[in-house]
């Protein structure tokens, strides 16, 4: 939906471009929006969805929407594109695109496809959005819209499409005056671009190339209960029969491959109905609802689905019984052996579970929501000790985000580490876009008695390129020769 965030931010557009042209992307649009400054909008917005509390941090439903939009990201033939992906909890059938190459998708939305390629066909449209530069080749159409009045509007509307209230309403009002509410919408010129070079992409990375007209189809063609929620995707998408027909055709120059959707599709499904559900007994009674469908009631999701809500429930033995079912058939599916794990810990098998999770760990070492579930598994034991290396282990290898740093931050406090735990801390306040709080954190690290040299060393380091991002006002003191850029990745442990 990146049509919405661009609301109040340009003036009447310029003449667009013929249809079969793409965009110039070294256009001079780059002099007003550079690529870092569309990064460090985006980057500033996801920050704010954070703390609002509704981009989903479920380690398992973050890695399969990442997994999925980075086969798409893969095939942008510019590699200066760095994509981010999540899920927003909200039962709105929307998706949208912040500058810098943010996207989001709302779990109404996921609940609403009707296979992974309808999935990646949104997905994709997104992308392209990014790709072809269009918030900033908009801002450019008017050289007097500010950065800075973009970003508050940005801010202001995303706020509101994730139930930021009344505040969130007052701000759009205030900011909204300089343009016409016509001007929410794209250029039918952009979305049809983002429409044929997102189809090109999701072809590219193996998904049927049909998916993107056929949930558009399906939108078109939206009646009953879901009808309420599709307006908002569609007022900023318009689905028009000469759109999904063009989109069609566009398809129909791709092969169509003979695929089909992945075991995570189906299983992340589920899991977000649970985790969405208003009540677990809501979502159980949906999935036992399944049962009585014959297509349904074989599929994996289904199986899953009543799984997860014996042991949101409480019902362990159940859970146990359902997990374990699952795993011995599909010992390749982490999710089981996770599963079966929490629900042994909730029957207060600690050994047991932890047998489970070490046994996993074998099997697909430095799996991320498998490490993280396992290092939480941990520190419910009380072995802080070792959460803290596990999860550090994982850490120097995966780039871990704000929730992740926060965990193993606890792990090493649960474990005496102080130091570490204030280091961690610094980097989950870098994460937060907060560099004073990190820099406090890391004068808190180099204050703990008995550091050993390569400590004091990597948290004076740290410290020291940290106030490079500060001006001296805000105790900041930018360090000979080091550069004033972003921090790089979180690699705890490594000086």
């Amino acid at each position: 939906m990146l049509a919405l965030v661009l609301a109040g931010l340009v003036m009447p557009p310029a003449p667009a471009p013929a249809a079969d042209d793409l965009p110039d992307i070294g256009s001079p649009s780059d002099s007003l929006l550079s690529r870092a400054e569309e990064a460090r909008i985006g980057r500033a917005i996801y920050r704010s969805l954070l703390d609002t509390g509704k981009v989903m941090t479920d380690p398992e439903t973050s890695e399969y929407i990442q997994d999925v939009g980075q086969k798409l990201g893969a095939q942008v033939a510019d590699d200066r594109f760095n994509f981010r992906f999540f899920v927003v909890n909200d039962p709105a059938i929307n998706a949208f695109a912040l500058p810098g190459g943010f996207i989001g998708v709302h779990s109404g939305l996921l609940l609403a496809t009707n296979n992974e390629s309808e999935l990646a066909g949104v997905l994709g449209h997104e992308v392209s959005h990014v790709t072809q530069r269009h918030i900033s080749r908009a801002v450019y159409a008017n050289a007097r819209a500010s950065i800075l009045t973009m970003a508050a509007m940005l801010g202001a509307i995303l706020l509101g499409a994730v139930g930021g209230g009344e505040a969130a309403q007052g701000a759009i009002m205030a900011t909204q005056g300089m343009a016409a509410q016509r001007q929410i919408n794209f250029t039918r010129d952009n979305e049809y671009e983002a429409d044929r070079v997102g189809v090109g992409l999701v072809a590219a990375a193996g998904f049927d190339p049909y998916g993107m007209p056929a949930f558009f189809e399906t939108l078109a063609r939206q009646s009953g209960p879901l009808a309420s929620q599709a307006p908002e995707f569609l007022r900023t998408h318009p689905v028009t029969v000469n759109r999904i027909a063009e989109t069609r055709e566009r398809a129909a120059g791709y092969p169509r491959p003979d695929v089909a959707d992945s075991y995570g599709y189906g299983l992340i499904r589920a899991r977000v109905r649970v985790l969405t559900s208003p009540t677990p007994e809501r979502a159980l009674a949906f999935f036992q609802g399944e049962l009585l469908d014959p297509v349904r009631a074989g599929e994996l999701g289904t199986a899953y689905g009543i799984a997860l809500s014996y042991l949101q429930l409480g019902r362990f033995d159940d859970a146990q019984r359902s997990f374990a079912q699952l795993r011995e058939a599909h010992p390749a599916i982490i999710a089981f052996h996770s599963g079966l794990a929490q629900a042994e810990l909730g029957l207060g098998a600690p050994n047991t579970a932890l047998a489970t999770f070490q046994e996993a760990m074998k099997l697909f070492p430095r799996n991320v929501p498998l490490t993280v579930r396992y290092g939480e598994a941990l520190m419910s034991t009380g072995d802080y000790k070792q959460a803290h290396q596990v999860l550090l282990d994982l850490f120097n290898n995966v780039a871990p985000n704000a929730e992740q740093v926060r965990l193993i931050a606890l792990a090493a406090s649960g474990a005496g580490d102080t130091a570490d735990a204030h280091y961690y801390m610094a980097e989950y306040h870098l994460l937060k876009g907060d560099a004073a709080m990190a820099i406090d954190q890391l004068r808190l690290a180099l204050s703990i008695p008995g550091l050993d040299n390569v400590q004091r060393a990597r948290f004076q380091s740290r410290l020291e390129q940290v106030q490079g991002f500060l001006p001296p006002r805000q105790g900041g003191r930018p360090p000979q020769g080091q550069s004033q850029s972003r921090p790089a990745g979180f690699r705890p442990g490594v000086s």
